[in-house]
């Protein structure tokens, strides 16, 4: 298995969709799970904040993932779902990497006490 990079994404939900948006998200369909597995997807958790979503991806090599999503007829049909609560749709083409990381403790703390 490739080594497992974090990316973090922040998206923001329609004016009045929070609830459609949650309810997409009870179950997601087992084949675009599959999918994203396939993709190199080792998990993917969303936090909301009223309209603000705040995604945390573990996955293999990002870019890969994107360009195979971007062909798979399972996250084609969810993308078409989910972009409707979106302001900003995805459709998985250009060179999306997430927002920068500001600061992470664990290296902040292994650097004081090595210090």
């Amino acid at each position: 298995m490739s080594p497992m990079v974090e990316i973090a994404l922040h998206t923001r939900i329609k004016p009045g969709c929070e609830t459609g948006y949650d309810a997409a998200h009870v179950s997601l369909a087992p084949q675009l799970n599959i999918a994203m597995a396939k993709a190199g997807v080792l998990n993917w958790r969303i936090w909301r904040s009223g309209r603000e979503l705040f995604h945390l991806i573990e996955v293999e090599d990002y870019a890969r993932m994107r360009r195979q999503l971007a062909q798979d007829p399972h996250n084609l049909a969810w993308q078409e779902k989910i972009n409707q609560y979106l302001e900003v749709q995805d459709d998985y083409s250009g060179d999306n990497r997430g927002i920068g990381q500001v600061w992470d403790f664990a290296t902040d703390y292994e650097r004081s006490v090595n210090a």
